[in-house]
């Protein structure tokens, strides 16, 4: 039933102009930020404890961080409008020839990205320049918000390998077939991530992106899409990172990774409200760390050889 609900949401938006779009966002985001105490609520503590701000003015943050949300979400439902030949009506894309000389290294590409802005349009403009992109992705709670969101980064073509199925082995194929293979790395690494500083305090940190660069040599390239004042979007594609072997293998991918933390943090920085604070980023306590070789996920897909 919700599905239908979705389609049937989807379908009404698409034929609305953007600009009206954004407008019933921004209104569902302050809806939320109002209903939603428990998100809200930790959203201001998490921002507060991160940047040091007072109250007032992590409120004041929040309060536009959760209109992106509403805005995002909306364009979601506002996917199957998109297609090469408009996609540029909507957003720019900066540097673009970053990803396309990665990608003709013939070792596939490890995007590094993050949940900054509406990363399902990020997607969207890479597809729709001409790049095969993949990415693992986590299953949403409801079974149905996941059929349509799959649904609509299919019409936009991307690839997705769900976790929990035999993600490792996709998305490796990917990477040996020299496809693009994205990592959302701002996520809570659970007891065997790395521990590094995140926004000021310890957090668990995936280590995937790392691991899957050093595996298939492939580099490593930031992409993350930004909302302007003016509701559209640009796409900031960074410079090319690469692993560094000095033959210590779970320092070199622990070094690897907190660079790439680095990366995300001061983006998080430079554009607070366009990031989810109230995502449960330092879930995992130092206390709960596995100690472990960063190379284990790597034996799995040695299978495909």
């Amino acid at each position: 039933m919700q599905y239908k609900l979705f389609k049937l949401m989807s379908f009404i938006l698409c034929l609305l102009p953007h600009s009206l779009v954004l407008s019933l966002g921004s209104g569902m985001g302050k809806i939320y930020y109002a209903l939603a105490a428990r998100q809200r609520d930790r959203a201001i503590r998490q921002l507060r404890e991160s940047l040091g701000k007072n109250q007032q003015e992590a409120e004041a943050l929040i309060r536009k961080s959760f209109v992106n949300i509403g805005r995002n979400f909306l364009e979601v439902m506002y996917m199957p409008r998109l297609s090469k030949e408009n996609f540029r009506e909507y957003m720019e894309i900066d540097h673009i020839e970053r990803m396309q000389a990665a990608l003709a290294e013939g070792h596939g590409v490890v995007i590094l990205t993050a949940h900054v802005g509406n990363w399902e349009w990020l997607s969207a403009a890479l597809t729709f320049s001409g790049l095969p992109v993949t990415a693992i992705a986590k299953p949403q709670p409801n079974e149905q918000h996941t059929r349509i969101l799959n649904e609509f980064r299919a019409m936009v073509g991307v690839e997705i390998f769900s976790r929990g199925t035999s993600e490792l082995l996709g998305a490796a194929r990917a990477l040996k077939q020299g496809k693009c293979l994205g990592f959302l790395v701002d996520q809570d690494g659970g007891p065997a991530g790395a521990f590094m500083d995140f926004l000021g305090k310890p957090a668990s940190t995936p280590m995937g992106a790392a691991v899957f660069s050093k595996k298939y040599k492939s580099p490593v390239v930031p992409a993350f899409i930004l909302r302007r004042p003016d509701g559209r979007h640009k796409v900031i594609i960074g410079e090319i990172m690469r692993y560094q072997d000095t033959g210590d293998s779970d320092q070199d991918l622990f070094t690897f990774t907190e660079q790439m933390n680095r990366v995300v943090e001061q983006l998080i920085l430079d554009h607070p409200t366009q990031w989810i604070w109230f995502q449960k980023r330092w879930n995992t306590s130092p206390e709960e760390k596995k100690e472990r070789h960063h190379t284990v996920k790597t034996q799995v897909v040695d299978h495909e050889k």
